[in-house]
């Protein structure tokens, strides 16, 4: 799952720093694709650096619910194939694509369902205090963060998530992903067919696109 969908399940919480656990693997992804750190076993006698690792298991388990679930494997299918066609050529593999789309689509329609509030979102990371995201990945076993804050600090000043609210900058968030890995993943007529195919998904997705977070919500409490 994507930032904002992630942040839907604790989109209550008044800890900034459980919030920040919650997409924290996210944002270091994003940053540097070879940070690799496992804090989710860790344990510091810091209630707010603790509050983090909590946070980031929550991250764990979701994803785990969510890439497992019928919902993903059906829906990230089904836009993998209609995006295939557009894409003919281009060095990005469908799968991935339809994957990542899938995610960004329910970022856009917890906003303009009003389901969530970026503000918020945003509010949480501001925040957070750096001295204590620091000692966590430096505990996390991260000595050298400075990439990580050089995006981390962007990432806040951007708040590039309102911009998921039109559809068009959800194909432009698509390339922005691609090109970490492929230097020039899409033509312009590709991206021009991307967006009236996300345009169309998104309308047929807008039906159910809540049971997804109404089956996680009760795998996260069972009781």
């Amino acid at each position: 799952m994507n930032f904002l969908s992630h942040y839907y399940f604790d989109r209550d919480t008044t800890n900034c720093y459980h919030t920040l656990g919650t997409v924290l693997p996210d944002l270091l992804k994003n940053a540097d694709k070879t940070i690799n750190i496992h804090p989710e076993k860790l344990h510091h006698p810091d209630k707010n650096i603790n509050d983090i690792i909590l946070g980031w298991q929550k991250h764990l388990e979701v994803d785990r619910f969510f890439h497992s679930s019928g919902f993903f494997v059906a829906r990230s299918h089904a836009v993998k194939n209609l995006l295939a066609p557009a894409i003919t050529g281009s060095p990005v593999k469908p799968f991935f694509l339809g994957h990542i789309a899938l995610e960004i689509l329910l970022d856009n329609l917890l906003i303009t369902n009003n389901k969530v509030s970026v503000d918020d979102f945003y509010n949480h990371l501001n925040s957070c205090k750096t001295e204590v995201i620091k000692e966590f990945l430096n505990f996390s076993g991260l000595k050298d963060t400075d990439r990580f804050f050089k995006f981390y600090e962007e990432f806040k000043r951007s708040r590039y998530l309102e911009s998921y609210v039109h559809n068009h900058q959800i194909t432009y968030a698509l390339k922005r992903i691609c090109m970490r890995v492929w230097h020039d993943p899409f033509t312009p007529e590709q991206e021009e067919k991307m967006t009236g195919i996300i345009t169309a998904y998104r309308g047929a997705l807008q039906v159910d696109f809540m049971s997804i977070f109404d089956y996680i919500s009760k795998l996260l409490s069972p009781d």
